[in-house]
């Protein structure tokens, strides 16, 4: 839905009904897009920011593959004796 400015001031509290209703509402100035409504995301409580943490976590360790430690890293580049191949 398409409303100037002018108009909106005294619509606007069913203009935010709308927008939080998922319909698309944008202010115009002289016949020219200028805003758009939109809601607020709804902000995670600390409980339900902490289960994403974890769960991104786990699966994170789940995927994780043991490679060389840093101090054996490149052991192929040299031979038994130490020297560069």
């Amino acid at each position: 839905m398409r409303i100037s400015v002018t108009d909106a001031k005294g619509q606007l509290t069913e203009l935010v009904r709308r927008a939080e209703a998922g319909d698309e509402v944008i202010l115009t100035r002289h016949g020219h897009p200028a805003v758009r409504l939109v809601p607020v995301a709804a902000v995670l409580d600390r409980e339900s920011r902490r289960a994403i943490l974890d769960a991104a976590s786990k699966a994170g360790r789940a995927k994780a593959t043991p490679g060389p430690d840093a101090a054996h890293s490149q052991d192929f580049l040299y031979d038994e004796y130490g020297l560069p191949k």
